[in-house]
């Protein structure tokens, strides 16, 4: 892979195909440690439960993970409704000085994190037209994901599995058609539980993967994230290559036999 295989979003190209997510680290301290490890530059922070300036008198995210050396991907984790997403966003803007990408996020269930895709399209349309630059968690829906697209969304980002729940990639197909279609880029969000999971997504062809629990939630954050790192860069590098083809009813081994010197057949 060269130092040219990077992916853009908003105008901006990166470096680093894994985002990584700021909560549920034991501290402030161990969630730079993380991120620092994973060799992301975007990091997502909920707004409605993590603090970067809205309270004057608490530890600000920002301290340790600081906009100058990171791009702040802010995410409406925790709203329900279109316009608590909106609401939650425009206080993210404010706060991050005119910050406009953004990540959007509206849930339909308490029990399982799914998205509520009716609600997601009427935000998503709501924030395009205030001037967001919206990346957008969503079913694995080709059609929902088209919908989102024309909406003027500049990444879909749907769901491998339930939110937390470690699960892997549970539908590649749906994924693959996804991916397949897009004209804008396509990350793997939610449900990564390993590196493995990390990787087959970035051989599926998916632009890049973001994770939080994954990280936050092994026995070793810091250790996980920098295997995270790994497994996004060889999943990138195995799709770049072009896996072999499946041949699911023929062997071919690895050494020909034609040419071989066949045993000589003895006189009768």
């Amino acid at each position: 892979m060269t130092a040219k295989d990077t992916f853009s979003l908003a105008g901006k190209s990166y470096s680093s195909r894994l985002l990584v997510g700021t909560g549920k680290y034991k501290d402030f301290q161990q969630t730079r440690q993380a991120i620092q490890a994973s060799g992301a530059e975007i990091v997502t922070v909920a707004i409605r439960r993590t603090n970067i300036g809205q309270n004057a008198d608490e530890p600000n995210l920002l301290d340790f993970l600081p906009p100058s050396q990171y791009t702040i991907l802010p995410n409406t984790a925790g709203c329900f409704s279109a316009d608590d997403a909106v609401r939650t966003l425009r206080l993210a803007r404010e706060l991050l000085d005119g910050h406009k990408l953004v990540k959007l996020e509206v849930l339909g269930s308490a029990d399982n994190l799914f998205p509520n895709m009716p609600e997601t399209l009427k935000a998503a349309k709501t924030l395009v037209d205030d001037g967001f630059d919206v990346m957008v968690y969503c079913t694995d829906d080709p059609i929902q994901c088209r919908m989102l697209e024309d909406i003027g969304c500049i990444a879909v980002m749907p769901l491998a599995s339930l939110i937390g729940s470690g699960m892997g990639i549970l539908n590649p197909w749906n994924l693959r058609l996804i991916i397949d279609q897009a004209q804008v880029p396509v990350l793997v969000d939610a449900g990564v539980g390993t590196a493995s999971d990390a990787a087959v997504a970035m051989e599926l062809g998916c632009d890049a993967v973001l994770m939080n629990t994954a990280i936050a939630g092994a026995r070793d954050p810091v250790l996980m994230a920098g295997a995270m790192q790994k497994a996004v860069q060889a999943g990138r590098e195995a799709f770049l290559a072009g896996r072999m083809p499946r041949k699911l009813y023929s062997a071919d081994p690895s050494s020909p036999i034609e040419g071989m010197i066949q045993p000589r057949k003895s006189k009768s």
